[in-house]
């Protein structure tokens, strides 16, 4: 008789009897759910796994769809699965990067050499004879088989391949066995699950764009739909100027990272990296400098971007310019508690536009910049009240106000202000190196590390807490941030390409500290297991001005 197993059902509440050694898919076949738009992947036992895994021991299961985040992250693998599969049916010495988040969808290049030793550019017919490959492919409904083999043996199945970016990662992880995946015989790996066929992908979108492709996704709010196209020229802008970066240190995915500091290059790597940085914040102020109708620089960005550390070191380069700036914090222009508005859970929303005083704001500012004094006012966290400071303010011929805050881009915070008189900044933190070619790091990844470091360090708040507040405040970045940030006259990518080897030795003992009997302990295991490709690197080389000290601490500035 077959040997049989308990599994527990989080979606209904059901207890099922299933044979030892079922997969996911098999599982869910017997479970009597219907899902419009999955299973995609499920959380057994609070990690997430690909419908492909196979159970042998009495579990937890909640299986998820394209709500779900890290289901939305499955979905896309398997795209960039298919996309690669494509373009090498077609081009068969061609290269696929994925390259960068961008306007609800990913960048992708296909690097082509000619024979004569040229580059060959992506033409929009090459889109779309790629676009109709790979809808053969989904339309083929072909099986995705997961396979494992010791590490060794996929090096070398890779090396063949040619994929020296994947070699490099898979040299450096220090594993004995690594898990790839196949369709129809083309082999690739990926660091996180995957459909269990082609025919699952029902929606994607090619598009030529720029120099190369546009991959677009289904939106997460309404998987019936692709995700809204933003144009996003300034930010692709600073995307690319990183990658020159990258290509003057030599540095484009985390094999190159590790390589560089196995080799004891990590000194140098950051050197070169906070002098790039150092001389990007020094062009923004040099370019504010020189509109000499300029008043007030706005500062905005989502959390963890480094906007404060960012201002102090902006606010210097400014001083070097011969200006003298003035710091006014945006939390002082709340409005009285009552006043608030309420979000979706009737609890006051704090991060709406609203919840500031705009008109003061604007009387004020338009006050100043004609040369009156005003009081500025004080916001009391804990009456809830705005208070008058006693601070009294006169701005002087060389004198210039620095703001910072999440709605500094928002044309309504000023509508009433002149607009020659004001600069935009946009901070945030953009990851731009990858794992390997087929394996992007998400830039949301990066700053929920810091915000995680920063948390236990500052605000007493730990792993769990943090991760459990982040797509709250993911929300409200969606909702008040991202969509003003082309509105900026300068953008700031305060990510740095050595950052996750260094603020990994801080994230790792508090990410282990979230308990696996809770939700939040999938995204601690997916973070755990990602920052395991990374080597590190010790956080004493980093200096004292660096905009990471605002979360590692030891800062040389005052927070």
């Amino acid at each position: 008789m077959e040997q049989q197993i308990k599994i527990r059902c989080k979606n209904n509440k059901k207890t099922l009897n299933i044979s030892i050694g079922s997969t996911l898919s098999e599982i869910f076949s017997l479970s009597g759910l219907k899902m419009e738009y999955g299973p995609v992947s499920a959380r057994v036992n609070n990690k997430v796994e690909g419908m492909h895994y196979r159970v042998y021991k009495p579990k937890d299961i909640e299986f998820l769809d394209l709500h779900a985040a890290s289901a939305v992250r499955a979905y896309t693998r398997t795209l960039f699965f298919i996309l690669s599969k494509a373009a090498h049916d077609l081009w068969p010495s061609c290269h696929v990067v994925i390259d960068i988040p961008i306007s609800n969808g990913y960048f992708v290049n296909i690097e082509r050499i000619e024979e004569q030793g040229g580059k060959i550019e992506v033409t929009p017919d090459d889109v779309h004879e790629l676009r109709q490959r790979m809808q053969q492919i989904i339309d083929a409904d072909i099986p995705i088989h997961r396979h494992e083999a010791t590490t060794e043996e996929a090096i070398q199945m890779f090396s063949e391949a040619g994929y020296k970016s994947k070699v490099k990662l898979l040299e450096g992880s220090g594993r004995l066995y690594t898990t790839y995946y196949d369709i129809d015989g083309y082999n690739d790996y990926y660091y996180g699950s995957l459909l269990t066929s082609t025919g699952q992908i029902y929606l994607f979108g090619l598009e030529y764009y720029f120099d190369g492709i546009l991959l677009r996704i289904p939106s997460r709010e309404d998987p019936s739909k692709l995700g809204a196209f933003i144009r996003q020229d300034k930010m692709f802008e600073i995307f690319k100027e990183h990658h020159r970066w990258q290509g003057i240190l030599g540095m484009r995915t985390v094999g190159d990272l590790n390589s560089a500091i196995q080799k004891g290059h990590a000194n140098q790597l950051i050197q070169l990296g906070e002098a790039l940085q150092e001389k990007k914040i020094a062009r923004i102020a040099d370019e504010i400098a020189s509109r000499k109708s300029v008043r007030v620089v706005f500062i905005a960005g989502p959390s963890s971007s480094g906007k404060t550390t960012t201002c102090k070191r902006l606010s210097i380069q400014l001083a070097v310019n011969g200006i003298h700036p003035i710091g006014i914090s945006l939390d002082d222009y709340f409005l009285d508690r009552e006043q608030t508005p309420f979000d979706i859970n009737v609890d006051y929303d704090f991060e709406h536009l609203h919840a500031l005083n705009i008109p003061l704001l604007n009387e004020q500012l338009n006050a100043l910049f004609r040369g009156d004094e005003v009081e500025l006012p004080r916001y009391n966290f804990q009456t809830g009240r705005s208070e008058k400071s006693g601070r009294k303010l006169q701005l002087k011929g060389n004198e210039m106000l620095i703001i910072e805050g999440i709605h500094a881009l928002n044309p309504e915070l000023t509508a009433q202000v002149p607009q020659e008189n004001i600069f935009r900044v946009y901070a945030s933190a953009l990851t731009t190196i990858l794992l390997d070619n087929h394996n992007y790091i998400p830039t949301t990844d990066n700053r929920l590390l810091r915000r995680i470091i920063r948390d236990h360090k500052y605000r007493g708040v730990d792993a769990l807490g943090s991760i459990r507040r982040w797509a709250s405040v993911r929300r409200g970045e969606n909702k008040w941030i991202f969509p003003y940030q082309e509105n900026a006259d300068a953008m700031f990518n305060s990510a740095m390409l050595f950052e996750l080897a260094v603020i990994k030795n801080q994230a790792e003992p508090l990410l282990e500290q979230v308990p696996e009997n809770c939700e939040e302990f999938a995204e601690a295991y997916r973070l755990l297991k990602f920052l395991k490709y990374i080597r590190p690197i010790p956080e004493d080389q980093i200096p004292p001005t660096s905009l990471l000290r605002e979360f590692l601490g030891g800062s040389s500035f005052e927070y």
